[in-house]
């Protein structure tokens, strides 16, 4: 049985989490089993192609590929609704487009849920996504450089929030929060994918240049694990997601959580998060030594079962399962 792990990898794409989760994914399925697995190979004779995207090269690729073709829907038409300009459009061509390939691997059950609803005959699997705890992990001199880089001292607090700069990844609440927290440094690690397509790209732009100097957005890093490691709380103001890395790797690397109380986060994180409805009970959680010392005793231990090798092992499966069915 042999498989490709197909994803949009070039320009900007290379920035959005389905091509993070897809490497992250291909790395530890080629480690195990290299004469498997394929990276992008535009060939066409495999028995599985497993896609995490379906922009132009995708389905390209798609439309001549013999095997299996598997997507793994790390976007669902909920999501686009303020993070991508003509998001009504483009919500539009989902089911056309889903309705291509020939099994879905949902990563949460309300995305499961949804798919299921959307394209009721579609073939599905569940399949959460996994994190790299041996990358993704406490370590001390990590976070005494990411806090000299800060040029923050040991005593001073550091929220974390690791997303696209959007409306629907709450840019708008964490720009509130850190003016009602000035004593407490808030740190956003990423940038526009979209570009000037993002959307509120001009108002975002704006805001961050009238943001206090307790407010940092350093773009993309390049050690984003020393991000984690340097932080003290993660915030995830999001207002819509399926199941993001970012909050994995976080919890991996034992920094406690802060994220909006959404369907995902409460089905899939449960008591290992502090979920709020609004900005003021994010302060409040924020401001909880005791809530927090709680979740940084538990953080890592509950990724184990996100463990990387065990979501590896359970793709493998799949593939085997659907190329003996075909």
């Amino acid at each position: 049985m042999r498989a490709n792990i197909f994803v949009e990898d070039i320009f900007f794409f290379k920035y959005i989490g389905c091509s993070t989760l897809a490497k992250t994914l291909y790395r530890q399925i080629h480690e195990k089993h290299p004469y498997d697995v394929a990276w992008n190979s535009y060939q066409p004779d495999f028995d599985v192609v497993h896609y995490h995207s379906f922009g132009p090269m995708a389905l390209t690729h798609r439309s001549y590929s013999k095997g299996v073709k598997i997507l793994t829907a790390h976007s669902t038409p909920r999501l686009n609704d303020g993070n991508v300009a003509f998001s009504t459009i483009i919500n539009n061509q989902y089911p056309k487009i889903y309705g291509k390939f020939d099994h879905i691997i949902a990563i949460t059950p309300p995305s499961l849920r949804e798919i299921e609803e959307m394209l009721p005959d579609m073939p599905t699997t569940l399949i959460p996504n996994g994190v790299n705890r041996e990358k993704f992990t406490p370590d001390e001199e990590k976070r005494r450089r990411f806090r000299s880089c800060l040029q923050v001292d040991d005593d001073t607090t550091v929220v974390l929030t690791v997303a696209q700069e959007t409306p629907r990844k709450g840019i708008y609440d964490f720009l509130k929060l850190a003016k009602k927290m000035p004593d407490v440094t808030f740190v956003w690690v990423g940038g526009y994918p979209y570009s000037v397509l993002s959307k509120d790209y001009a108002k975002i732009e704006l805001l961050k240049r009238k943001s206090g100097k307790n407010v940092k957005f350093t773009g993309f890093v390049p050690d984003i694990t020393e991000a984690y490691a340097g932080a003290d709380i993660f915030l995830l103001p999001s207002y819509a997601e399926i199941m993001p890395m970012v909050l994995l790797e976080a919890l991996a690397t034992g920094v406690p959580v802060v994220a909006r109380d959404i369907p995902e986060f409460r089905e899939v994180f449960g008591d290992a998060s502090l979920l709020f409805s609004d900005i003021h009970e994010a302060e409040g959680f924020m401001r909880d030594e005791t809530a927090l010392r709680r979740l940084r005793g538990i953080s890592r231990s509950f990724t184990e079962r996100f463990d990387i090798n065990r979501i590896a092992g359970e793709h493998m499966n799949t593939y085997k399962r659907l190329a003996e069915d075909a």
